[in-house]
């Protein structure tokens, strides 16, 4: 079943936009007469799922296939690919086209690329001489709403490509993303930067306001007053950190993918379906409300049992009085209503439970402890001695890996003599045809030898990065979501909101990468950021009462965690502004982490 997002609550007309892509969508296959074969990229299959239901792709006369290399099998004469512009796919394609033409077959075969062609793809379709028998076009997906305030570019290689492969395409593919949203919500009138991609972004964004105009002057004021663009380079602590809130674990442990997880029926209480792996819901969806994962997800893991507790107990109260005592039709008929919500809370109770099988270890809990001193920075031995014994233990590989990067970038890098050890030591225990992922991770800067002293430590304590004694279940501060250490990322955020980044130049100048503000032409009555630093709310609505809006774009990805802390930022009391995110992916440390890895043997 397709998890299509409820975004009934978004602070933007995200349905609109949703609308659009489907729309575009039906129209390249209504424009194809005919029954009509559809053959999807698997890793678009995830994201077609957000946008359009299977039973409406079969209204219009489509049969659904996934893109492998193996044949076809299908009556149709006629078969759509849409597919990414990547080569391995153009030789399945090949592969399926060549196998037809052996078998006698005759079809009409339609290309469309996602979101946009590439001359590279095409190359190759032309050499092998099928270029007279495809129809070839392009289906403009560029931004995926994925919850009422998520935006993904679904770029899920863009950190690694622009770090390790030096391909920074992806930048132009936010760029359009962005320009894409301002056609619909108005030119953005403040941008800032930080990072290196970040302000390539900024400048591309700028380009193509030259090249294709958002027209400003029939427009009102813009729906989005702020854009802020954050690199993922300029803050690789935050992911490589365990997330605490209840969807950061269920990513950490059962990866979330398209606001659900899989994992094994009996977890669920299906004793039916024993051994087998079942998808569950997680958002609220057209199809399903799931008001209590809302209330929880964005919560530490520690208050989410007794939240749970509380339900079912007061659940329990409400059975007991129904059966004990005379209730009116009203009584009832809240009761019947208050059933509907059992399912979901089974749900919870059952993940939930499953976690905790994971967060009780000693294992786990030794690794918090080994990630906080990490950040502290002052026990560099432990720390050091914590990782090698990992290594010869040989832990999972992307756990030490996430606890080298950690490590390495809190130092700025390891003193030779550390450096060349550890490496020694990990090809021995992981094997030597690991050395590509190291050689990724070391240029991509994220385990390095040390070549200046680290300023981690002027950084940590400029931002209060780590807070003591955080109170997980009553949060003043967003450092709850890593139980006492506040995402960089969001500090960032929080500083620029709320007195802009002038206080902090000095400690932005200690961070990787540029950072650039500009106020773009088009709305000069419009309030930036600076002037409203400190200003009272009522300032800063646009014309119907709402508040104005900030988008966040994290360029390299974004943890759930994080996106808990703006949140939790924009739930503040006093807070002008609502905050919506926009990211190549939604990460976690070990998807990130997997991305670097390259086995040479």
């Amino acid at each position: 079943m397709a998890q299509i997002p409820n975004l009934d609550n978004a602070p933007l007309n995200l349905t609109s936009l949703r609308d659009q892509s489907q729309k575009e969508l039906l129209n390249i296959l209504k424009n194809i007469r005919g029954r009509k074969c559809l053959v999807i990229d698997p890793k678009l299959g995830g994201s077609l799922s957000l946008i359009i239901q299977t039973s409406l792709l079969k209204e219009h006369g489509v049969e659904l296939r996934y893109l492998s290399a193996d044949p076809i099998q299908t009556e149709c004469t006629k078969v759509v690919y849409l597919v990414r512009p990547q080569l391995g796919l153009m030789k399945f394609i090949c592969l399926h086209i060549r196998t037809d033409i052996s078998k006698g077959l005759q079809r009409e075969y339609f290309v469309y690329f996602v979101p946009r062609r590439a001359v590279v793809c095409e190359k190759i379709l032309e050499e092998e001489n099928f270029h007279h028998l495809l129809t070839i076009g392009e289906y403009p997906l560029y931004v995926l709403p994925v919850d009422e305030d998520v935006l993904s570019f679904e770029l899920d290689l863009a950190y690694k490509e622009c770090q390790v492969d030096g391909d920074t395409s992806s930048l132009w593919h936010i760029a359009k993303a962005i320009h894409k949203l301002e056609f619909s919500f108005g030119l953005i009138p403040n941008v800032r930067a930080k990072g290196k991609a970040s302000v390539r972004v900024a400048d591309i964004l700028n380009r193509m306001q030259v090249e294709e105009p958002v027209n400003t002057s029939d427009m009102a004021m813009p729906e989005i007053n702020t854009l802020i663009l954050i690199d993922r380079e300029v803050d690789m602590i935050t992911p490589m950190l365990t997330q605490l809130t209840y969807e950061g674990l269920l990513d950490e442990f059962l990866h979330v993918n398209n606001g659900s997880v899989e994992l094994d029926a009996s977890i669920m209480g299906v004793q039916q379906q024993e051994g087998k792996k079942i998808k569950v819901p997680l958002n609220s969806s057209i199809f399903m409300s799931d008001k209590l994962f809302k209330e929880i997800r964005d919560l530490n893991f520690e208050v989410v049992g007794q939240v749970l507790r509380q339900k079912a107990t007061s659940m329990k109260q409400d059975y007991t009085e129904m059966t004990t005592t005379n209730q009116s039709v009203s009584e009832l008929k809240d009761f019947v209503k208050k059933l509907n919500s059992l399912p979901e809370i089974t749900r919870h109770i059952n993940l939930a439970q499953h976690l905790s099988t994971f967060t009780s270890k000693p294992s786990f809990l030794g690794r918090l402890d080994m990630e906080h001193t990490i950040v502290e920075a002052q026990s560099y031995d432990v720390c050091f001695e914590y990782i090698e014994e990992m290594i010869h233990k040989q832990e999972p590989l992307i756990n030490v890996l996430r606890l080298l990067i950690l490590f390495s970038i809190t130092n700025s890098g390891l003193p030779k003599k550390n450096f060349d050890y550890l490496r020694r030591e990990f090809l021995h225990s992981y094997g030597f045809e690991h050395m590509a992922t190291l050689n990724n991770l070391e240029k991509a800067g994220l385990f390095k030898k040390q070549e200046t002293k680290s300023n981690w430590f002027t950084i940590k304590r400029a931002l209060q990065l780590v807070v003591e004694d955080a109170d997980t279940s009553n949060p003043n501060d967003i450092a709850y979501v890593f139980s006492g250490y506040a995402p960089l990322s969001i500090r960032l955020v929080q500083q620029a909101v709320r007195s802009g980044w002038r206080p902090i130049e000095e400690i932005l100048k200690l961070l990787p990468g540029p950072h650039s503000e500009t106020k773009r032409s088009g709305f000069a009555s419009s309030p930036s950021f600076d002037n409203l630093a400190g200003a009272p709310a009522n300032v800063d609505k646009v014309t119907d009462g709402r508040r104005s809006l900030v988008l966040v774009v994290f360029v390299g990805g974004v943890t759930f965690a994080e996106i808990s802390a703006l949140r939790f930022l924009s739930a503040q009391e006093g807070m002008a502004y609502d905050l919506i995110v926009g990211t190549t992916k939604t990460v976690g440390g070990h998807s990130l982490t997997e991305t670097f890895i390259e086995s040479s043997g």
